[in-house]
């Protein structure tokens, strides 16, 4: 059975709300002006990019063999599950962040190769991610997604802004994409036209479009949207109840004032369930397609972070860096653990023969290799198969490549998300084992 397609795309509607269909076998939902060839091609590939600033454990962050047999070091146990769909990327580096100072200059154009301008002016590159949602962002309701889960930085460090330690998604050269670091508002953006205190749920705003949608759609597309209806009323219940606790992470928050002492400014208060509902919400935005393009800045360079959740508050996480102990791989770990964890999620989606995951591209980097700033090259890692375009389960060692650029690895991507360019950054050369 097939519906009709909508004027624009297929979403669920109720008073000031607009809910993006996930992926189903008796709905067009991927239609969005275009051809009906087109619109029945299935799902789109999706990017992803995580963060995680300082580095690694120096002698932890490594891989060796191939698929099923693929060794692990312990930073990167955590994805052990996912060898066959991971890509490991030894050497690549950005020239221009050896040019500058630390920190700044090292991840203010990680996402871009650009040349970072200093004595406090802001001038870097337009990021890959944006790139590609300037192509494609036009095709769903949110062009692309920016979280975060620590506030930016406006201080300066050695002549440069620490605003380029803050972020790594960049509309244009002198704008830094605006970074949503509250779930409730991330959410909100996702699926409110407009959001107003007092509003009842998303879910319940669209139940009687979701009846009517459900009367015709077969029985295994009622399954699976009921998955569905079932995953945006826990991500939403969490974060209610997290805002009657009180915490950075409420939505509607219940008390007039916090029952609880106030955090530290930049750190959220429960660091993990912080991390886990931006994971959660990234993952809504893709099931439903209603964006594309993400990014998850996990904290920044040269982070104030702690760790309580972890037994490690002893110390912020840019001076743990330094010290390559137990507690600092512990962290790493955690840190792994979070793009396992969208693995997970996205892998236990169906869309037709294949997974989300096998539909996304996952990157996940830093912005130098260990804690003591080591950036001539880069720990990189990819997830996911692109649609079928990405092959996993490979080791790739380009440190004494003449071709080891970041924008190389960027063309590829951008490639395989149908936006291929003839350079981008500092390189006019993707990676042709990419």
């Amino acid at each position: 059975m097939s519906l009709p397609l909508h004027s624009r795309r297929n979403f669920l509607r109720g008073v000031g709300v607009s809910m993006a269909l996930p992926w189903l076998e008796s709905v067009p939902a991927w239609a969005d002006d275009v051809p009906q060839a087109v619109a029945t091609e299935g799902p789109p590939v999706r990017l992803a990019v995580l963060f995680a600033g300082n580095g690694f454990h120096s002698k932890e962050w490594w891989a060796r063999g191939q698929g099923r047999d693929m060794e692990l070091g312990a930073v990167l146990e955590p994805l052990t599950d996912f060898r066959e769909s991971l890509l490991f990327i030894r050497g690549l580096y950005n020239a221009e962040a050896l040019k500058g100072n630390i920190h700044s200059s090292q991840t203010g154009n990680l996402l871009s190769g650009a040349p970072l301008a200093s004595g406090g002016e802001i001038r870097s590159g337009t990021s890959f991610d944006q790139v590609l949602a300037q192509h494609v962002g036009s095709r769903t309701k949110v062009p692309s997604l920016v979280l975060g889960c620590e506030k930016s930085n406006p201080s300066v460090h050695k002549n440069y802004s620490m605003l380029y330690s803050s972020h790594i998604s960049w509309s244009s050269p002198t704008t830094p994409t605006p970074l949503e670091l509250y779930p409730a508002l991330a959410f909100d953006r996702l699926f409110k036209d407009e959001p107003r205190a007092g509003d009842k749920s998303v879910l319940d705003s669209v139940l009687a479009d979701a009846g009517d949608l459900r009367r015709s759609i077969s029985l295994s597309d009622r399954r699976k949207f009921d998955e569905y209806l079932d995953s945006v009323r826990e991500v939403e219940t969490r974060i209610a109840h997290a805002g009657q606790r009180g915490e950075l992470q409420g939505w509607r928050p219940s008390l007039d004032a916090p029952d609880i002492p106030r955090p530290p400014d930049g750190i959220p208060q429960d660091i993990g369930e912080h991390m886990r509902l931006m994971t959660d919400i990234l993952v809504l935005a893709f099931q439903t397609d209603t964006t594309r393009v993400c990014s998850l800045k996990l904290n920044n360079d040269h982070s104030s972070l702690r760790f309580p959740n972890l037994g490690v508050d002893y110390m912020i996480h840019h001076l743990l860096s330094h010290t390559d102990s137990a507690d600092w791989l512990k962290v790493n770990r955690f840190f792994v653990e979070q793009i396992a964890y969208l693995a997970r999620r996205l892998d236990a989606i169906q869309e037709g023969e294949r997974t989300a995951l096998d539909n996304s591209m996952l990157v996940f980097c830093s912005s130098m290799l260990t804690g003591n700033h080591e950036a001539n090259q880069l720990p990189v890692i990819t997830l996911g198969g692109a649609g079928g375009r990405l092959q996993g389960g490979r080791v790739l060692d380009y440190l004494d490549s003449p071709n080891r650029k970041m924008c190389s690895l960027f063309l590829s991507l951008l490639d395989k998300a149908g936006v291929p360019l003839d350079a981008f950054g500092d390189s006019n050369e993707p990676l042709a084992e990419v």
